[in-house]
């Protein structure tokens, strides 16, 4: 990341100054946080505004930084900082198409000072200069420990049903496992407000004492984020396979589409739809595998309320219908409903949430009991806390893209059924880095 300081010293500090304070300091403010009701009262104070462009820039909203700087430019057209600031923060956020016409309508005044278009030719000849960055490459690797009270969702009574009897539930409940994770993603800008995605990944996981868990995944994601009608649109494909070392090999594959729209400064709204295909390797060795073969569908809609800077709320709302090659027991209904509050701490960001899911399925299972139709409510809490290495030890993550990630769930399931009818605890802890 580049900044721009000419031969003409003041006027320039000044300017970057700015766009320091946004992309450099953003946690040191000694200014009391400025409302969007204060700048709806007073849409004309230069001095106001700019400060709450700063504060948007800091909390990474640079679409508002950038909003707030062209309407005081349609309010103070003569005023050449605010365009300089502006056009600074344009270069910075990679916006070349927007910078350049904005240089070219600086340009054409004719009350430009002489190093106000020294300046605007620095930038124009580096950004002549830069070589587009078309593709920009990240990667991400994980450790992850999950320590589980109830693995195998032993009933409460440790008690369930086989073909209409009752037996005891033999299978242990407490297990540890162990997962690591790697992926590599590419993305590369398509026109001014479209980017597309490419992600590749690994990862896997070894139950302690059970072997459930041992499995190996790979995945493939395609996706692109553009506008349309003023929303956020994302269409996707993913594709994964996984390794089971108990299990038949299973592959699926999704089509799905999300979209993401502002109601004001504080009301976010979210949706999606999802189409999936999951296959087990039917094989000698699992010969019922294929019996669970499915086509699901989902849909989602969520809405976010910020309440300050720190409390923000979520709620969900959640739809899928899955459909198997052997219905019996395979063949549901999902209807989900969520409730989220997330706070945005100096020191840490977290997040608690409840979740409620009813499960309503379509055949009876033989196995479990022919003449009761399974129906279940599960209820979720869990609490996650995310925190940067760096912000404890500086000098092993000067960047801080090292993150701890420490998290409790708690699953109350009730069923009509005795083998869906449990309670589990667990708890994990996880390292992520991103380069």
């Amino acid at each position: 990341m580049k900044f721009y300081v000419s031969k003409y010293v003041w006027k320039n500090i000044f300017i970057n100054f700015l766009v320091l304070s946004i992309f450099i300091f953003p946690s040191f403010s000694v200014e009391k946080n400025i409302t969007y009701m204060q700048i709806l009262q007073k849409p004309k104070d230069l001095d106001l505004n700019l400060k709450y462009a700063q504060q948007q820039g800091k909390m990474g909203n640079y679409k508002q930084t950038i909003s707030t700087l062209e309407r005081l430019t349609m309010l103070y057209p003569d005023n050449i900082e605010i365009k300089l600031y502006l056009l600074s923060v344009l270069v910075q956020i990679d916006s070349p198409d927007k910078a350049r016409s904005l240089i070219e309508e600086m340009k054409l005044r004719t009350d430009l000072e002489s190093e106000d278009l020294e300046t605007l030719q620095e930038i124009e000849q580096d950004l002549k200069d830069k070589e587009p960055g078309l593709w920009n490459f990240s990667s991400d690797i994980s450790l992850a420990g999950l320590y589980s009270s109830n693995v195998n969702s032993v009933s409460k009574t440790r008690k369930k049903s086989e073909e209409g009897e009752v037996a005891e539930f033999t299978s242990p409940m407490h297990d540890k496992t162990a997962s690591a994770g790697l992926s590599f993603s590419a993305t590369r800008p398509v026109g001014e407000e479209s980017s597309f995605l490419a992600n590749i990944s690994h990862s896997l996981s070894n139950q302690h004492q059970e072997h459930d868990d041992d499995f190996q995944s790979y995945g493939l994601t395609l996706g692109l984020d553009t506008v349309l009608g003023g929303q956020s649109i994302s269409p996707y494909i993913m594709l994964s396979k996984s390794d089971y070392h108990t299990d038949a090999d299973s592959v699926s594959k999704m089509f799905g589409i999300g979209g993401f729209f502002t109601v004001g400064e504080r009301n976010s709204f979210s949706y999606g739809y999802s189409y999936s295909d999951s296959k087990g390797n039917h094989n000698s060795m699992d010969d019922s595998a294929q019996d669970t073969n499915s086509i699901s569908h989902g849909y989602t809609f969520n809405h976010d309320y910020i309440f300050t800077q720190i409390i923000s709320t979520s709620i969900g709302l959640g739809y899928s219908d899955s459909d198997a090659v052997v219905d019996a027991g395979n063949d549901y209904e999902t209807y989900d409903f969520s409730l989220g509050l997330n706070l945005s701490f100096p020191w840490a960001y977290i997040a608690i949430s409840n979740g409620m899911s009813f499960n309503d399925y379509k055949k009876e299972d033989s196995s479990v009991a022919s003449d009761r139709l399974r129906s279940d409510f599960t209820n979720t809490f869990d609490i996650m806390l995310t925190k940067a290495i760096g912000d404890f030890f500086p000098v092993i993550d000067q960047n801080r893209n090292l993150f701890i990630n420490l998290s409790y769930e708690k699953v109350i399931s009730e069923a009509n059924t005795l083998n869906y009818d449990y309670i589990a605890d667990s708890f994990s802890m996880s390292l992520t880095k991103s380069f």
